[in-house]
């Protein structure tokens, strides 16, 4: 895999599981510790999914495969995921 994708790729994939926009939530990479939006990361396509991996030391952080039926999620290479509440309407 040498082509990539930024993080907004997930975009469309995540809006089904999470009813904020995602892509603008920050992240902790299990392996280096950065912490950076989804958005950042390194998305390639050119597997049975979307394959995400941190930009700053390479390791898989989540994958999103759909199968038709099911959307199949690990985000296994995140040790957190900061999503920012939406404001209340006055």
């Amino acid at each position: 895999m040498t082509n990539h994708l930024d993080g907004n790729v997930l975009a469309g994939a995540l809006s089904e599981v999470f009813r904020s926009d995602v892509t603008a939530a920050r992240a902790r990479c299990g392996g280096c510790g950065q912490m950076a939006a989804i958005a950042e990361a390194m998305v390639y396509t050119d597997a049975p999914g979307l394959v995400a991996r941190c930009a700053g030391c390479d390791q898989v952080l989540a994958t999103v495969v759909d199968t038709g039926d099911r959307l199949i999620l690990s985000l296994a290479g995140l040790s957190a995921i900061e999503l920012t509440r939406p404001v209340p309407a006055r």
